[in-house]
């Protein structure tokens, strides 16, 4: 094969790719950064219930409930205790006695194995069966709203008034709402280990942080035009009728699959329910600062994108999504395949460069500085400037008080940061591809560092 040939044509689908890209960005950027506040509700006339999925997590779960109770006492506060090996249950049950009388709002979920241990989306039908029998057959399931959140979560305390705002859940078409995720342990450095991996765990965690209340809020909001805005793990509200009406026989809105999240959407727009997104609120959450939790995190991510691959059929011939819609969430589940691609298309133009230069150095030399070198550097432009550009819009709409440059710095870091999804997403593909299918748990920080005291003792 003509190696000029070749490499013509993967510069040309590499630009394609990049450009298009780029264009994708600027459209979802703009709207992001034009965004005003919305109007508030009243959360009384709504009836709200946190879902707190649990595995092993006595280190955090205690404040967490006192977190949720002291800020919304209207609420119930479900924890889902996965049979932890911990004393997850037991944090639960102090709390409940409250010295001596019982918080009525405070309710245990107990699984046990071998049911237990079985997903995330398992745990969540759990305590949703339980809560439909605990309210009783003539509950008004309408106004009763689930919310999705981790045992280290903590929801704004606005939130409740943001999500029953009349283009929220004032809205009876609106069936699920995704607020805002932030890691609130931005910022901070880990403490008793080495200076490079301080800095390069609040790297990773700043990194997370402009990931999610950036690039991912953006592309939500911009969902709300094709009216496929999707759910997340942490932050997620659910109206009960909505479940109810995607449950089936077995009770079971949430289905088997490892992004559990994005599949309890797939089903509520298909079934013909509208999903909101709002930042007029957000639920803060631990970054993880290790990398290998990080990379283990998002293959689990990735291959559960993977696995909703069969809902495309669902998707394409639903009547509830249009033709944009449709076309959007097809978008999002090719993204993993995508990335495989790119990373099979995007290094053959510096192989074949490599290869050309070791047997004629002269030739390509030439041909680089006789204008080539213009199109390499259209070509890193493109493949730099969809990333670098969240580092300003960060600094903008998020963190005023950034510098200019520590921004930029950002941006180009955050560049670096995405290319750990190509990794991700082969690493999917082999787990996919053996039939490991099992949910992992992500360890805390906090967990970390108690099993370094353990060890260390």
């Amino acid at each position: 094969m003509n190696l000029d040939l070749v490499l013509g044509f993967t510069q040309a689908l590499a630009l394609t790719m990049s450009v298009a890209f780029v264009t994708y960005v600027f459209v979802i950027v703009v709207p992001y950064l034009r965004r005003k506040p919305a109007p508030l509700g009243v959360p009384n006339s709504l009836e709200w219930h946190f879902f707190v999925p649990c595995r092993d997590e006595e280190a955090v779960i205690g404040d967490t409930i006192r977190y949720l109770r002291g800020h919304f006492p209207i609420a119930h506060v479900w924890v889902i205790d996965d049979d932890s090996d911990d004393k997850t249950a037991g944090v639960v049950r102090m709390l409940r006695r409250n010295g001596g009388e019982t918080d009525k709002h405070i309710h245990l979920v107990q699984r046990h194995r071998p049911q237990a241990r079985t997903g995330k989306g398992d745990a969540l039908n759990d305590a949703y069966r339980t809560v439909k029998m605990w309210m009783g057959r003539h509950a008004d399931a309408d106004r009763a709203i689930i919310v999705v959140v981790d045992a280290d979560g903590r929801p704004g305390t606005n939130c409740l008034e943001v999500c029953a705002a009349e283009h929220l859940f004032g809205d009876p078409r609106i069936g699920a709402v995704q607020v805002d995720v932030r890691m609130i342990n931005k910022g901070e450095r880990q403490v008793g280990v080495a200076r490079w991996r301080r800095f390069f765990g609040a790297s990773l965690v700043r990194m997370q942080d402009l990931e999610f209340r950036t690039a991912i809020a953006a592309i939500q909001m911009s969902r709300g035009v094709s009216g496929t805005i999707s759910m997340g793990g942490n932050g997620q509200f659910t109206r009960l009728s909505a479940l109810d009406s995607i449950a089936g026989p077995t009770g079971s809105p949430w289905r088997g699959s490892l992004l559990e999240d994005f599949e309890l959407g797939v089903h509520l727009l298909t079934a013909g329910w509208r999903t909101g997104f709002t930042m007029d609120t957000h639920v803060n959450q631990e970054g993880l600062y290790s990398l290998r939790r990080f990379l283990a995190q998002r293959t689990r991510w990735g291959q559960g994108t993977m696995q909703c691959m069969r809902y495309l059929r669902r998707i394409w011939d639903s009547e509830h999504l249009s033709t944009l819609g449709a076309a959007e969430m097809m978008y999002y589940l090719a993204q993993p395949w995508m990335q495989l691609l790119g990373t099979l298309i995007y290094p053959i133009p510096m192989f074949l460069m490599g290869w050309r230069f070791l047997t004629d150095p002269g030739e390509v030399a030439a041909w680089f500085f006789d204008g080539a070198w213009i199109l390499f550097a259209v070509y890193g432009a493109f493949g730099l400037l969809p990333f670098v550009l969240w580092g300003p819009v960060y600094r903008a709409r998020c963190e005023p008080g950034t510098s200019v440059w520590r921004s930029i710095g950002y941006g180009f870091g955050y560049a670096l940061y995405i290319y750990t999804f190509y990794i991700t997403s082969w690493r999917a593909l082999i787990r996919l591809v053996r039939g490991h299918n099992g949910w992992t748990k992500t360890r805390r920080n906090t967990e970390h560092v108690a099993g370094k005291v353990a060890l260390d003792h």
